[in-house]
């Protein structure tokens, strides 16, 4: 549970990034394959560079598909998302929604 606490305090970033990704619908993409990394880094407000470091790291968990070179399409992978086992802790982390404002992602 340690472990968990800290990887919360220390990945608030790669969480940020994670639900962005995961509540944008294709009507939110500027293009039809997905959302650029620049795009993202944008609607979440970190800095580039670590916007594709944790893109990589969704990307090797699973959670994320990139399509494209130049620029790369990202989007996120919920069928990879449902398979990951419940103590994962990239899976804990993106279902931890106690500080998380579901009003930024859905308009009613």
């Amino acid at each position: 549970m340690e472990y968990y606490a800290e990887l919360e305090s220390e990945d608030k970033e790669l969480k940020a990034i994670g639900l962005e990704l995961m509540f944008l619908t294709p009507e939110k993409y500027q293009a039809e394959d997905g959302i650029t990394a620049v795009e993202l880094a944008k609607l979440v407000n970190i800095p580039l560079e670590t916007v594709k470091k944790k893109l990589t790291i969704l990307k090797d968990k699973g959670l994320a598909r990139v399509k494209g070179i130049n620029p790369k399409y990202w989007t996120f992978d919920q069928y990879n998302f449902q398979r990951l086992p419940e103590d994962d802790e990239t899976f804990l982390l993106l279902c931890s929604f106690d500080d998380v404002d579901f009003d930024k992602y859905f308009s009613y």
